[in-house]
């Protein structure tokens, strides 16, 4: 209550800020931003005398924060320049008139604007932001200046790659959105940007391609942050769960990243990205689940092993949910399904352990579950030193005390290294909480409970939704073309289109498909294969019907190339028939 009421006061008193404006008196401007901050050593007022002293000289002050400026930059482009100004011009211009001849002739900075609301005054001081202010004037100069310490571009920590890119997100914005343009060097790459928190006014920016998103769902993103009401945002998982579409799941809704191939690469499939200012997490949306099985690395690998690596984590999702609640189903309830060997090892194992399999289990989990957040948690020199050994001493001490049987240390051990398997740290938490879910299901029903849990855990998936767009797409609704890259990754030569990711289910063009020259082809016979979205094969065929009129000898291999594209076109149009059915 005391929260809500004190977010009511900081919106009015927000508010009442915003109505004010510049009085136009110096010193009465320069006492209230000492009072309004609290009288903060690190705000710094360097007041100036402008012009000759014949009549007067114009008094002016510079405002800035010592901690989050730039004093290079105030020392060389705005005391100094200020300092050398004609001083005829300055007698001669009234107070307005000299605003805006400092703005044009004196400021050599490239970001300058003249404000008159004093709120603006404030968010720019305290955003690091050089503000300017002469005595009688209602409007002041504000100046890019934000500087400060910043964390250096280093190697990501939380999703490593042998092969690609080694740098990540840090927590500036500016730098952030440099590492993206840096990659995409584009027009269509489009940027909004936003503040968000009554009291904290973080940036937010929005990027998406503007000839690849769906603009409804753009519109539905920016609609969706302008909506947040909150005192402040600190971190991106703030915003994540204000526009998520479903919050009551475990399943990440919306994907997290904090690497800037990953993001450049889900901008040319048409998705929308979400840069926080102070956090290194930037939001993708929308996601499936399908993506988050996906690694960077898998495109900088060979095909054939990145489809081997997919499988492998399939198989640990399916691992991490199902393994211990199997082995709890076999030797609880359906013995007649395990090996005669097997069974008479698993029953002497049990000789002497006075719980049953279901209390083993638990128990087991728990305790990992407990290693694990105790080594995040500690100091990192020591958190896997400590993790590893405890496993151990523990697992072996359990065991020899006759209180677990060896088999469920070596269950429960392979169920957590399957969790570290998966790309995704979200993906894995999810698993993890349903894995106690199917124990007890399989504790109570055996294989019956884990047939009824699976299919309440697909129904559920296949109700979630990421800004309409289904969760377990592309496998429900199945669509053909986009398996290319789903389970498996083809070449990416391959790969000539790709579903965009929206409620409008429309097509995105990533490349042609450009198949591998061979040797008899000769050089000038190479296609790029690209399209734009309004080219159609019988405009692509007038053209090489006139191109072949200049080299007759490549009719052959022209004709089964168009044959090949009006093919491809083909599976596109047949494509687009089953999301409109789907959608309908």
């Amino acid at each position: 209550m005391l929260r809500h009421l004190s977010r009511g006061r900081s919106g009015q008193q927000t508010k009442s800020n915003r109505q004010l404006r510049i009085t136009g008196d110096l010193q009465q401007m320069l006492d209230r931003i000492m009072e309004e901050s609290g009288n903060s050593p690190d705000i710094v007022i360097r007041q100036l005398k402008l012009g000759g002293p014949v009549p007067a000289p114009v008094k002016a002050a510079i405002v800035y924060l010592n901690a989050l400026s730039d004093q290079q930059a105030i020392n060389n482009f705005v005391i100094k320049p200020l300092m050398e100004m004609d001083p005829e011009k300055v007698n001669v211009y009234p107070p307005d008139r000299l605003i805006q001849y400092i703005l044009e002739d004196a400021l050599s900075l490239g970001e300058t604007k003249v404000v008159q609301e004093w709120n603006d005054i404030m968010l720019a001081a305290l955003s690091g932001d050089t503000v300017l202010l002469v005595d009688g004037s209602d409007q002041a100069i504000i100046s890019g200046t934000a500087g400060g310490e910043w964390r250096a571009v280093n190697e990501p920590t939380s999703q490593l790659v042998v092969r690609g890119p080694k740098d990540s997100f840090v927590e500036s914005i500016a730098t952030n959105i440099s590492l993206i343009r840096r990659r995409i060097k584009s027009p269509d790459l489009w940027l909004e940007s936003m503040k968000i928190g009554s009291v904290t006014h973080t940036h937010v920016a929005m990027m998406y391609m503007k000839n690849s998103a769906d603009p409804n769902l753009v519109a539905e993103v920016r609609r969706r942050l302008q909506q947040i009401q909150i005192d402040g945002i600190l971190e991106s998982a703030y915003i994540e769960e204000f526009i998520q579409d479903k919050t009551i799941t475990p399943f990440p809704t919306v994907f997290n990243t904090e690497r800037p191939d990953v993001a450049a690469g889900n901008l040319l499939e048409g998705r929308v990205v979400i840069i926080v200012d102070g956090t290194p997490y930037t939001l993708i949306l929308p996601t499936v689940f399908a993506q988050f099985m996906q690694s960077p690395e898998d495109y900088a690998q060979r095909f054939d092993i990145s489809i081997l690596m997919r499988v492998i984590r399939y198989i640990c999702f399916v691992i991490l949910l199902l393994g211990p609640a199997v082995y709890i189903a076999l030797t609880t309830f359906h013995y007649e399904m395990i090996p005669t060997l097997l069974l008479v090892s698993l029953v002497a194992q049990r000789e002497g352990v006075p719980f049953p399999a279901f209390v083993e289990a638990i128990f087991m989990e728990v305790v990992f579950e407990i290693l694990r957040e105790a080594g995040v948690r500690m100091p990192r020199a020591i958190g896997q030193t400590v993790s590893i050994v405890g496993a151990l001493i523990l697992g072996q001490a359990v065991v020899e005390a006759g209180i677990i049987t060896p088999i469920m240390v070596i269950v429960v051990a392979l169920t957590g290294i399957a969790s570290f398997a998966l790309p995704s740290y979200n993906l894995s938490i999810a698993g993890r909480l349903f894995r106690f879910y199917f124990l007890v299901l399989a504790g109570l029903f055996g294989f019956y409970g884990i047939t009824l849990g699976l299919i309440m855990l697909i129904a559920h998936m296949n109700s979630i939704r990421s800004f309409g767009v289904p969760y377990l797409s592309p496998f429900s609704p199945f669509v053909p073309q986009a398996q290319k890259d789903a389970i498996l990754r083809l070449p990416i030569w391959m790969q000539g289109w790709k579903p965009l990711m929206s409620s409008s289910q429309q097509d995105v063009k990533k490349t042609g498909e450009i198949k591998p020259m061979s040797s008899g082809d000769s050089s000038g016979s190479s296609n790029t294969g690209q399209e734009s979205q309004g080219d159609s094969p019988l405009n692509r065929s007038h053209s090489q019907k006139e191109k072949d009129e200049n080299h007759p000898q490549q009719d052959g291999g022209r004709a089964q190339q168009d044959e090949g594209n009006l093919q491809h076109n083909g599976h596109k149009t047949e494509s687009r028939k089953q999301e409109d059915q789907y959608e309908n």
